[in-house]
């Protein structure tokens, strides 16, 4: 029986795993972190419902944690087989997933120091070493190139626009007469800046869409208006702007934004940092993989001058400003974490669970001059939720600290896709599938966006529950 089995991103955002079974072969498509509510990130320590030997090739569609940073587990689990991405997934992948194993041993560490911890000892979820031996097993595929992965099924990777290197992955089954299966992953956007436009894809027999903002849209383009205004707020008050940003992805376009701000004269020229050793390396991946980006990305890098500041030299200026500087060291990030000059820290991590941008937090929340802009989605449990929920003290670090700082958010910068955008992808397909099934989504934006898909197109839809298996038969041997 061909089935499909919801592991993760099911009634929720996070932990995509969908366990796809035919004729014996077992292939894993993501295998993601749940993150978020307490409830949700216990999953990560519970094991699966298959053996992880018995899985024979784990396919991703990109290297967000929510789609990738439960590999080392799998690995350590006993997971021997490939693991198929595109070129940019994989290089991504070296970046996040060994940071992702030190900060599990360094949270560890200081939860056993501190006492902060019901486990006796704590211990990570899994290691810098079981990243690395995960990566060995990494097997890097081209865009529009269909490859076997296991006996029976053919993966071929289409460009989702969502981040460097992310991709829907069409699952075509040899021995069905060409039936196809198409795992949205993360749907990108349309007409934004640094990365292209979500492929166009006609049909499929079976299709998984993400609904993450199923139940609204972004807010118009405002070019830069909001975060020029934010900033020179700011800057008026004396105070440092914190952004807590996607370490892969949000923080090249945060950086493109600012960068455009100056050269328009929109915001003065001041000290930006980047205080992210992962974003730093994705940043450096980004630059050297323009060829994958939104044609003004690659436009700008080809004719250099005073606009993009880009130089045959010195390529990584495609995502720099005028007093721009990358933070290496632990050293100096202390440093900067003292300073009380006006500044933008864009630091990891998106949501404010952890790194970095935890110490500009405790040093800043407390002091209304200074500001703290989120950009991106802020999941249900996460310390960037309950800031823009307005809490008024946070813990961080086991202390709990006042938040006097001005709280912002800028929707309009998500790399997920919109309710309209996304029934603007559905709408290209020239006939309907046989099911689709929404994930990757909140219950009211998953409920919403299926009422949407029923009004307007007239599909069948279905909400899978966790670890739920659904027989596909139905609809492959239409």
């Amino acid at each position: 029986m061909p089935s499909l089995t919801f592991l993760g991103a099911a009634r929720t955002v996070t932990g995509s795993k969908y366990l796809l079974e035919l004729d014996g072969a077992r292939v894993l498509v993501d295998c993601g972190l749940f993150q978020g509510l307490k409830a949700l990130r216990e999953r990560n320590r519970q094991p699966l419902p298959v053996d992880a030997s018995s899985i024979d090739a784990v396919v991703l569609t990109h290297a967000h944690l929510d789609h990738c940073g439960y590999l080392p587990r799998l690995v350590a689990d006993g997971f021997s087989g490939r693991i198929f991405c595109t070129q940019g997934t994989g290089h991504l992948c070296r970046i996040v997933l060994p940071d992702a194993g030190r900060i599990q041993e360094e949270d560890a560490e200081g939860a056993n120091r501190h006492g902060y911890t019901r486990h006796k000892p704590a211990l990570p979820l899994f290691t810098e070493a079981d990243a690395n031996r995960a990566l060995l097993q990494l097997q890097l595929i081209g865009y529009d190139r269909p490859v076997p992965v296991a006996d029976g099924l053919e993966v071929t990777f289409l460009n989702a626009g969502h981040l460097l290197g992310s991709s829907y992955v069409r699952v075509t089954l040899a021995n069905g007469a060409g039936r196809t299966l198409l795992f949205g992953g993360d749907l990108g956007r349309y007409d934004r800046p640094v990365l292209p436009d979500p492929t166009p894809v006609e049909q499929a027999d079976v299709l998984l869409v993400e609904s993450t903002y199923g139940d609204r849209d972004h807010p118009p383009s405002d070019q830069g208006a909001a975060i020029a205004e934010i900033v020179n707020d700011t800057v008026a008050r004396g105070g440092k702007l914190i952004i807590p940003s996607f370490a892969i992805g949000r923080v090249e376009e945060v950086l493109y934004w600012l960068r455009r701000l100056e050269d328009e004269k929109q915001i003065p020229q001041m000290p930006v940092y980047l205080d992210s050793p992962m974003a730093a390396r994705a940043r450096e991946q980004y630059s050297a993989r323009l060829d994958e980006l939104d044609p003004e990305i690659r436009e700008t890098s080809e004719s250099g001058g005073n606009q993009s500041r880009l130089h045959a030299e010195h390529r990584l200026c495609a995502f720099c400003t005028a007093r721009f500087q990358v933070v290496t060291t632990s050293q100096q990030s202390r440093q900067l974490v003292e300073k009380k000059t006006p500044a933008i820290v864009v630091s990891s991590s998106g949501m404010a669970t952890g790194g970095r941008v935890l110490n500009h937090l405790r040093a800043t929340l407390p002091d209304e001059r200074n500001t703290v802009l989120f950009v991106g989605y802020q999941a249900a449990g996460t310390r960037g939720r309950r800031l823009l929920d307005g809490e008024r003290e946070v813990k961080i670090h086991g202390e709990m600290l006042p938040v006097r700082a001005r709280i912002e958010s800028i929707d309009s910068m998500s790399a997920h896709a919109d309710s309209g955008e996304i029934l603007r992808w559905l709408g290209g397909f020239t006939r309907p599938p046989a099911m689709t099934f929404l994930v990757h989504g909140e219950p009211a934006a998953m409920d919403a966006l299926g009422r949407k898909i029923d009004e307007r197109l007239g599909w069948p839809t279905a909400m899978p529950e966790h670890e739920q298996t659904v027989d596909l038969r139905p609809y492959l041997e239409k």
